[in-house]
């Protein structure tokens, strides 16, 4: 690694800061259902704009990150997420739950700019060890943070609130006082152009021939996942009827293992396997967990599944971030894993409103196998498509 020091300190900030953000994700849905009423399509409303936020914020942060540098712009999205979560605490109505999501998802919208940190200070044969580090620290944070969240609901989901706001503060001042710049490459020199969503220079990605079929590839994997972020929690309570303990516990086996195989053995898998076999293999396991998760009939079974399933996304999710960093120009980092990022949000979006639609109105299977079915078709597109010499099949050392 270029700086090795960096790189832990971005890890522990984006670690600490997702605890908080991990504390809440098993309990949200619950807490919707049977405190406030809300049905499970509006559950599904509520999961889905969080992603709406960070699918137009994205690309605009990591230009915005491009120019003035990525420390500033993971502050000040830091201190929006930990209103956001004050704000969860105040909830009482389906409209305040919805806008602390909205405001969330415009603090969460720094995630390709935490990316695009780790482009900064490691180099492209070293990246998709980078992009695993990082990928340890979101498991790391589901590991903690649900397990956090299912004590803390037992003296009231407000409490969770406060514990989640805790933990982003923690992780503001950590990076005020710790975190360095990262970007060697700013554009001051150039005029900066507010926009909300840049069309052409996202089209202008989307038509190259390597990073646009990588970034669709990421699309569908989100999508995939993303139809049962509302839904799991909802299928251990009304299905299998487990606790927010229990949900929790569930939470912290994926995290675990997702950490795992992202900070430590994609190091090996890395340097062993080329990009296409990895992508086939992490989308082998993430089909046959999304698959299986409605028919794990007790709580041992849906663990084995979900450690199936988070060996699949522990692989595929820093193999194709490591693709699209490797691949694009060192000095718009931020603008190009920002419209990733945009992509992935969005997939985030349509994935738990058809996540929530399907539970209701066809049975609480269909979210799941909806989500086996494409990522079926990702390893199909992997194995015809990654042979092409469009993508050569590199092997990343």
């Amino acid at each position: 690694m270029k700086n090795k020091a960096s790189l832990s300190i971005i890890f522990l900030t984006v670690f600490i800061d997702l605890m908080g953000f991990g504390i809440l994700i098993p309990i949200l849905p619950t807490f919707a259902s049977k405190d406030l009423g809300i049905s499970d399509f509006g559950i599904g409303l509520i999961v889905a704009i969080y992603s709406l936020m960070q699918f137009f914020f994205n690309p605009l942060l990591g230009r915005i990150s491009d120019r003035i540098g990525r420390r500033p712009v993971i502050l000040v999205t830091q201190l929006l997420t930990v209103a956001s979560y004050l704000m969860f605490s105040f909830s009482n109505s389906f409209l305040i739950l919805f806008l602390s999501r909205l405001l969330a998802g415009l603090g969460g919208s720094n995630i390709g700019v935490a990316q695009a940190y780790i482009a900064d200070i490691t180099s492209k044969e070293e990246r998709s060890k980078g992009m695993g580090i990082i990928g340890a620290a979101f498991g790391l944070g589901f590991v903690f943070g649900p397990l956090i969240g299912a004590l803390l609901s037992k003296y009231g989901y407000h409490i969770a609130g406060y514990g989640s706001a805790a933990f982003s503060f923690l992780a503001f001042v950590f990076a005020l006082f710790m975190l360095p710049e990262s970007n060697q490459f700013k554009k001051t020199e150039t005029k900066f152009q507010f926009r909300l969503f840049d069309l052409s220079y996202t089209k202008k990605i989307i038509a190259h021939p390597t990073l646009g079929f990588v970034i669709i590839l990421f699309f569908i994997i989100i999508f995939s996942m993303a139809n049962i972020y509302g839904t799991f929690a909802l299928l251990g309570y009304k299905v299998y009827h487990f606790t927010d303990q229990q949900t929790g516990l569930l939470f912290g086996i994926s995290g675990i293992i997702g950490a795992s195989i992202q900070g430590g053995f994609m190091r090996i898998l890395s340097n062993k396997f080329s990009y296409r076999n990895l992508v086939l293999a992490g989308s082998f396991f993430m089909m046959i967990g999304l698959g299986f998760l409605p028919y794990g009939v007790n709580f041992l079974g849906v663990a084995i599944v979900i450690s199936i399933l988070s060996i699949g996304t522990g692989i595929l999710q820093p193999t194709i971030l490591s693709m699209i960093s490797r691949y694009a120009p060192e000095n718009e980092q931020g603008s190009v894993l920002g419209i990733n990022q945009s992509f992935s949000a969005f997939a985030r979006v349509l994935g738990p409103l058809w996540g929530g639609f399907a539970y209701d109105f066809f049975g609480y299977q269909f979210p799941f196998l909806t989500g086996a079915a494409f990522t079926f078709f990702t390893f199909l597109l992997a194995y015809f498509l990654l042979k092409s010499e469009r993508l050569p099949e590199t092997k990343n050392v």
